[in-house]
């Protein structure tokens, strides 16, 4: 099946543009609220190439592809999927990514392909999320995922950190030959992908299935070890590996510089998600079961993570679910989305609102938000107009249960533990973006931990990228 415009029979636009939107349908909120089963519902066949055969086929390079960061060739996916070769779409999606059966999921597509799409002007873009997930899992029901090994090279890498960038790595290291260990420190791999996004936007399952792939091509993987305290980089060489490459993304929760952030029933968000959405044979022993959230419930902050957080505990039971942002929504970090999916099942969202302290019931559990009401003032070093708490503007929202979510930080521990390791901005590694090289030879990193928090598709592409720079630099030594 042909793969570029010009090899495409003419394609008229104009008859294309009045094909009607076809969406994904999300089950009711009201059924999908008690329990953490996926959202949506999967598209069927005939759907999925009605879909597929709305897309006009920009002239290349199509605006989809350029705004992908891993240039999926969208178009010719869609061309394949309109044909009904469900599994030639899938691959087509194989050759740039080493996960689309779950950046199909989570990707922030209204913010990468699905908003370049030139029919937003009628605000009916083509589903791309969507249609790469349908294609992807009709490949694993009807036909095989396999990635291929090369011949062997007698080389050794160990990668740490088994999210997004570490399996990524992994994925392409194997296609060329090398033997790949993968550390974790959890009790299970996978990373952001299994402990921090809720099984209603990634199913535990398809993140088990990508790992049972690069275990099929000989990907070994070691857990409960955390590199830096249990071993070192440096020890990894002297166990005889080649190359490392760094991982470990971005897992330290931000925190509050306010009174009773230690008060029982306040959480940090990973610690939250993980004990709401993770089974317990995953789960560490520190976090093994789930967390109470009572009656009253508040997230503080504004991003994807909040939405999660919202959504996860609407699903754990609480009646009265808030998010406090200091902000307006306009300026609100996470994607409108999941917002509104949150909305839709019942979360509150409560603007221009700053907590300033968590207050003690008489039981000695968080019972209360202490918070000033804001202004917007001018943009700070963000671009973002600067949340300015109005003096005197006290007020108290109850909460029987408080979530901050508010952004992560850096490990530091490679860094301290590495010789010669550059980094900067508290733990973050300096990296070369093109080949995830760092300031110590044969030490390769990438995705958060190099970048701060970004998504898992970036993260994936640099995985891709450092592997190729590590098979050449293997290829010298």
């Amino acid at each position: 099946m042909p793969d570029k415009e010009g090899d495409k029979p003419e394609i008229d636009r104009k008859a294309r543009m009045k094909i009607p939107l076809e969406e994904q349908k999300a089950r009711p909120s009201e059924v999908r609220v008690k329990d953490f089963e996926p959202t949506f519902i999967p598209l069927t066949a005939e759907e999925a190439m009605r879909a597929a055969e709305r897309c006009i086929h920009c002239p290349d390079p199509a605006p989809c592809t350029l705004a992908c960061p891993g240039n999926n060739d969208i178009p010719a996916a869609m061309w394949l999927i309109e044909q009904g070769d469900f599994i030639g779409a899938a691959e087509i999606y194989r050759k740039t990514s080493s996960m689309p059966e779950i950046c199909g999921r989570v990707c922030p597509h209204e913010d990468m392909c699905l908003g370049s799409c030139p029919r937003n002007k009628r605000g009916e873009p083509v589903i791309t999320g969507p249609l790469e997930v349908f294609v992807t899992d009709y490949q694993r029901e009807h036909g095989t995922v396999e990635i291929p090994v090369g011949p062997s090279t007698g080389k050794r890498v160990a990668i740490v950190g088994s999210g997004p960038a570490g399996l990524s790595c992994a994925e392409q290291l194997r296609q060329k030959g090398h033997d790949v260990t993968i550390f974790e420190a959890a009790p299970s791999p996978g990373g952001l992908l299994l402990y921090g996004i809720p099984n209603f936007k990634l199913a535990k399952e398809v993140v088990f299935a990508r790992i049972g792939d690069l275990e099929q091509a000989g990907v070994e993987f070691v857990n409960l070890t955390r590199i830096g305290e249990s071993k070192t980089i440096d020890d990894l060489f002297e166990e005889g590996y080649d190359a490392v490459f760094v991982g470990v993304g971005t897992g330290i929760d931000a925190t509050m510089d306010v009174a009773g952030m230690d008060l029982p029933g306040v959480y940090q968000a990973t610690e939250f998600l993980i004990r709401a959405n993770v089974d317990q044979e995953h789960l560490p022993e520190d976090k093994d079961t789930k967390p109470e959230v009572g009656r009253r419930l508040v997230v503080v902050g504004g991003g994807d993570t909040a939405s999660d957080c919202l959504r996860s505990a609407l699903r754990l039971g609480a009646e009265e679910v808030t998010c406090l942002y200091r902000r307006t929504e306009a300026e609100m970090p996470g994607g409108k989305k999941d917002r509104e999916l949150a909305k839709e099942e019942g979360a509150n969202f409560r603007f221009l609102t700053q907590p300033i302290r968590f207050i003690a019931g008489p039981d000695g559990r968080v019972s209360a938000v202490e918070c000033l009401q804001c202004e917007l003032g001018e943009p700070d070093d963000s671009g973002r107009r600067r949340p300015m708490p109005i003096e005197g503007s006290n007020f108290t929202v109850e909460a029987d249960t408080v979530i901050l979510a508010l952004g992560y930080w850096p490990d530091p521990l490679i860094g301290d533990t590495t010789p010669d390791l550059e980094t900067h901005k508290w733990g973050l590694i300096v990296a070369d973006p093109e080949t995830g090289a760092t300031s110590r030879q044969g030490v390769y990193a990438g995705g958060d931990g190099v970048t701060g928090p970004a998504t898992v598709v970036t993260a994936m592409v640099d995985g891709r990228k450092a592997a190729a720079a590590i098979d050449e630099y293997l290829s010298k030594n």
